[in-house]
């Protein structure tokens, strides 16, 4: 066992959840002057490594090294369809829906939004940059460094410290290699407790509009146990479990996605925004992954772009792990580009569908969504109204909640199973960690996210858990991106000697 990695991170956690929990106003004074020095002052860093990082997954798809091949089998581990919905239901947690029915309201009160042309063109075209090919390729460029690392080199240390071995060689086993690696278990933790913050006040409300009980804190945090149970027992079972529960996962998200889509009544309209907003986004690209408003007239890609690509970067702490585990008998070339249609795939038809009928409820029936929102309005509450539109309400609550509650067992358990291989010094990919292992990761993730509920921290505070938490692993991330090339690159001379 590695104990430093467990004992660390465990004293970490429990001290910060003090501090959030009885000192709430500090805790966010302190978020908001730390978030401003990273997030403002080295806006640019966060920008062009996320341009970067996906420059360097078009190169690994087209180049010769795409067609290595990860193992020795014939064929890969997994269907296309399974392993589309492992690599879906694991990287996106239950914030795809929340912020798929959200996030195009919160960019209508951006006057940035208004100066390029308005919420019906821009507003449903931001939310797809966002979730889009700059923020997968985060996870896909990592995906291929751990599979080679794995299924190629055949490591039996799974750490983020042992990817940067061929830059560092021998000091990833000194303290440079435990910094990285605790690096790492922090980021990890700081973006599940933020999606979990974000995401959890949604469930509780859609929970007590339903079954008629009091939204609270505490029924917030029961959900949260229950959720924790859930995906602990399914953790504990084993990745046959973990693949089943994803299958499942994936056909409620296309249950609820029909729903919305066929009997919310704007079939027409969401087809067409959704078909604009791909046009546009494709035409203006480049222009959205660039701009940085040096003036800070606005300050849109600070608090947006910025939180984005900080967020991904944190979630790619462990989701890369997992993805490059399940890809053995996979090309590089496969794995980059079937990872992009995969996850593209989902992640667009949840904010073409989800989010452009919220736009259709306040554009074409005058729902003041963004308008309740900039007035302080509470997201849930909104997100209620907006399902009010729908044929049978209730009932597409209730899909919303079990949906949302597989997304996060799916996800939490592959983000446990990989935690649980920090807490080794070596192990084999073939064997997994131990069960105790696993339920114990399984506890500590949910600590964090009951502290942030216990501060009533804004949306504004949550996400700059993730921007400063990125912060230090995107100089990781590069380090791991050079030591693949090396890697890449000694491959290829031994094969052609």
């Amino acid at each position: 066992m590695d104990w430093f990695s467990i004992i660390v991170p465990l004293v970490s956690v429990v001290a910060l959840c003090i501090f959030f929990a009885f000192r709430p106003q500090e805790s966010q004074d302190l978020l908001a002057r730390i978030r401003y020095i990273v997030g403002d002052r080295f806006s640019l860093y966060y920008a062009a490594l996320g341009l970067g990082i996906f420059i360097f997954t078009m190169y690994l798809g087209f180049s010769r090294y795409g067609k290595i091949r990860f193992g020795n089998l014939e064929k890969p581990q997994y269907s296309d369809f399974q392993w589309g919905a492992l690599i879906f239901t694991s990287t996106m947690a239950a914030d795809i829906l929340f912020y798929s029915l959200t996030e195009w309201a919160l960019y209508a009160n951006e006057p940035y939004i208004e100066e390029l042309g308005g919420i019906q063109r821009w507003a449903s075209t931001y939310p797809l940059f966002h979730w889009g090919p700059i923020a997968w390729s985060f996870y896909i460029a990592l995906a291929v460094a751990f599979g080679f690392m794995f299924h190629v080199r055949g490591s039996h240390k799974q750490k983020y410290s042992e990817a940067c071995r061929p830059l560092l060689g021998d000091k990833v086993d000194g303290i440079p290699g435990k910094i990285i690696d605790l690096l790492a278990i922090f980021s990890l933790i700081a973006g599940t407790a933020t999606t979990f913050s974000v995401t959890t006040p949604l469930l509780s409300s859609a929970f007590s509009t339903v079954f008629g009980i009091p939204d609270s804190t505490a029924l917030a945090i029961a959900i949260l146990i229950v959720i924790a149970v859930l995906y602990t027992v399914v953790l504990y079972i084993g990745m046959k479990a973990i693949s089943k529960l994803a299958l499942i996962c994936s056909y409620l998200f296309f249950a609820l996605l029909a729903y919305v889509l066929f009997f919310g009544g704007e079939t027409i309209y969401i087809l067409e925004t959704g078909f604009s907003a791909l046009g546009n986004l494709v035409q203006n690209y480049i222009g959205m992954a660039t701009w940085m408003d040096p003036l800070r007239e606005t300050n849109f890609p600070q608090n947006w772009t910025v939180y984005y690509w900080a967020y991904w970067m944190v979630w790619c702490v462990a989701t890369p792990f997992f993805i490059g585990t399940i890809s053995k008998g996979r090309t590089i070339r496969n794995m980059v580009f079937g990872g992009y249609f995969w996850g593209l795939a989902g992640t667009f038809l949840s904010f073409i569908i989800l989010g452009n009928y919220g736009l259709a409820q306040q554009l074409k029936h005058g729902l003041d969504i963004s308008g309740y929102i900039a007035n302080g309005g509470h997201y849930a509450e909104i997100i209620i109204r907006v399902f009010d539109g729908l044929p049978l309400p209730a009932l597409g609550l209730i899909l919303l909640v079990i949906t949302m509650i597989a997304f996060y067992a799916t996800t939490f358990d592959s983000l446990a199973m990989v935690i649980s291989y920090y807490s080794y010094k070596k192990l084999p990919i073939e064997q997994e960690p131990g069960k105790k292992i696993r339920v114990f990761w399984s506890m500590v993730f949910i600590l964090l996210p009951i502290a942030l509920l216990f501060s009533q921290n804004s949306i504004y505070s949550l996400q700059s858990v993730s921007i400063i938490a990125a912060f230090p692993i995107g100089i990781v991330i590069l380090m791991i991106c050079a030591s693949l090339m090396k890697q890449l690159r000694e491959a290829d001379k031994q094969k052609s000697k």
